[in-house]
């Protein structure tokens, strides 16, 4: 009985944060996505110093003592890209031992899908190359786990649009269905049956009507509110 509340004591102290605890390096890495044309693409970067720097990356960086995670990634963004004021989510956290070739270091993954018109790109710090890719022609010559990473982070997003709206700047502030069903169409990559999409998007309890139609448009289709949309 007495070797049994040892081990049990052994294993509180080895789950218990104590000052000698085991510490590693807290990164953030971010899938932009872009809606263009009809097509989703993704932002990647090419640094000049640093591991893999003949690789493309994720926009990528650590969090520093006195940030928190979000904080970490809205710098990272405007550090790298010039990005700056995108709503973005979490996916998913990255904790393999030998993920990186320096130290221990595990990464909290976001995800985030924007219009690239309405965020001008610069080329800032160490960055020597930033460009959008379609995803059917990501390059191979990724770095860290990056592949992945992205990989997941599409997943996320195709997951996301059958449980909520995801739309914010990628539609007007005043849209019809077919524009928004478009919108999924393209994004998930298939056709959908137009009387289930309607059926389920009414079912989220999310949409309004502006009470308005939309001109020039054979029926006069409604034009419902974009909630997400940013102000002018």
């Amino acid at each position: 009985m007495r070797n049994k509340k040892v081990s049990e004591q052994r294993i509180l102290q080895n789950i218990t944060v104590k000052a000698d605890s085991f510490e590693c390096s807290i990164t953030a890495d971010i899938a932009v996505f872009g809606y263009v044309d009809h097509r989703l693409k993704l932002l990647l970067t090419k640094r000049s110093v640093g591991e893999f720097t003949d690789h493309w990356m994720l926009p990528g960086g650590v969090m520093e003592a006195h940030e928190n995670i979000e904080d970490c990634t809205h710098k990272v963004l405007f550090a790298l890209t010039g990005v700056k004021n995108i709503h973005f989510e979490q996916v998913k956290v990255y904790s393999n031992i030998n993920r990186h070739p320096i130290k221990r270091v595990v990464t909290v993954s976001f995800y985030a899908l924007v219009r690239p018109e309405n965020h001008p790109l610069f080329l800032k710090g160490n960055v020597e190359q930033i460009a959008w890719f379609d995803l059917d022609e990501i390059p191979k010559n990724l770095g860290f786990d990056h592949a992945q990473i992205i990989h997941d982070a599409h997943m996320y997003l195709k997951n996301n649009l059958k449980d909520r709206l995801v739309m914010g700047e990628l539609l007007p502030k005043k849209f019809t269905l077919s524009e928004l069903q478009g919108l999924y169409e393209d994004i998930l990559g298939l056709e959908l049956d137009k009387r289930n999409f309607r059926k389920r998007i009414f079912q989220m309890g999310i949409l309004k009507s502006t009470g308005e139609v939309k001109a020039g448009v054979k029926g006069g289709p409604i034009l419902y509110d974009n909630p997400t949309a940013k102000k002018p």
